[in-house]
């Protein structure tokens, strides 16, 4: 671990953090925008309309020598309208998860390692997407003008248990978890006394094989209920002082304390009914435009995935602003359970060194895409703590 004197943010660090963030964003922006161009390409050149006569799920005279349940064609057309764009942003993808983090100093990860990451994201993202867009479909079918009441239920309970299953079932496909007092005996204790100080219903505190693939440092609570458990990285254990660790500790404590992740999970369940009823409404003048002959019909697929898209971006200022009060309300909880607000301060100047993270960033940057209060606001809010 690090000596306890009191870092700074390095000016040198934080010039190569805005160019690195400058470029990040631009990468992020240029992929939305150019999936949902890809998407309203589809729908204005009847692509999805051409690929459905030949799939025909949904009637009969398809151009393939036999007609397909409809499950299959459905299949065969998100296939279609998805591989071609999986392969032209692969690229994009390898330069800002790859290449970029590399350039800068951040990642430790091997080629190797990037890619088999790559192949495990694409099969868990089969195994979970595959069922619900047949179910989804299935209720479009047989409930065209209630389906997304049903969905919208639906997909938040998915969200309840996926969140409950992620840190035993999801997050170790990809990095192993110890418990925290193998390695850190001394630590591990003090870390369990302000946990049971104020709550006894987290699993315990981890640790996490995050140098595998990053320099930076990173600590998240996860779980629901009794899977629920604190996790530090080890390259925040091995870079931050015991003080600091236990300010970060404490931060995550608090969203637990505050009920953060089911007050999240109620929030989002709301907004879910709400975007699942816009775009049901959507969805319907667009099968009445191209025209489909039910709105369950796969040429209307490019349709529903570009209302969800475009109502996800209107809604993320709202979302990241809702996650910057939670976060302040924890980093607030953190000063006040350890009384350290030196460390506080000096714990998120660490962070922004090491993650090379702006702790300045513009306004609009802010407002767009923070779902944390930007790092220099935290610290100047430790230092004037009383």
């Amino acid at each position: 671990m690090t000596s306890d004197a009191q870092p700074r943010l390095d000016p040198e660090r934080q010039g190569q953090a805005r160019t690195y963030g400058r470029i990040q964003r631009r990468l992020m922006i240029l992929e939305l925008l150019g999936g949902l161009a890809y998407l309203a390409l589809w729908l204005g050149a009847g692509w999805g309309v051409k690929l459905q006569a030949v799939v025909a799920p949904t009637s009969s005279g398809g151009a393939l020598p036999f007609e397909p349940p409809w499950t299959i064609g459905l299949l065969i057309f998100v296939a279609v309208l998805g591989l071609p764009w999986a392969a032209l942003t692969l690229p994009l993808s390898y330069y800002s998860g790859f290449i970029l983090p590399h350039r800068y100093g951040l990642s430790t990860q091997t080629r190797r390692g990037w890619v088999t990451d790559q192949l495990k994201s694409a099969a868990i993202s089969a195994l979970l997407g595959i069922p619900l867009l047949l179910g989804l479909y299935a209720l479009i079918q047989s409930l065209p003008g209630t389906w997304w009441l049903l969905a919208a239920g639906s997909y938040s309970l998915v969200s309840v248990i996926l969140t409950a299953l992620a840190p035993v079932l999801l997050m170790p496909i990809f990095n192993r978890f110890e418990p925290l007092d193998q390695q850190y005996l001394d630590l591990g204790a003090r870390l369990k006394a302000l946990v049971e100080q104020h709550c006894t219903h987290v699993k315990g505190v981890y640790s996490m094989d995050m140098s595998r693939r990053t320099l930076a440092a990173n600590a998240a609570l996860v779980g629901l209920g009794r899977t629920r458990r604190i996790v530090l990285g080890d390259t925040l254990l091995e870079n931050f002082t015991p003080d600091e660790i236990e300010t970060v500790l404490a931060h995550e404590l608090g969203h637990h304390v505050h009920g953060d992740i089911p007050l999240g999970i109620l929030i989002q369940s709301s907004m879910n009914f709400a975007l699942f009823y816009l775009v049901a409404r959507g969805l319907v003048w667009v099968a009445a435009w191209l025209p489909l002959e039910h709105i369950s019909a796969p040429a209307g697929f490019p349709a529903l995935v570009l209302l969800f898209g475009t109502l996800g971006l209107i809604t993320m200022p709202l979302s990241n602003a809702y996650s910057r009060w939670r976060e302040r309300l924890a980093d607030r909880f953190a000063l006040q359970a350890t009384h350290l607000p030196r460390a506080f301060a000096s714990a998120m100047t660490r962070l922004a060194n090491q993650n090379l993270a702006d702790a300045n960033p513009p306004r609009w940057v802010q407002l767009l895409f923070g779902s944390h209060p930007p790092l220099q606001e935290r610290i100047e809010a430790a230092q004037a703590f009383k």
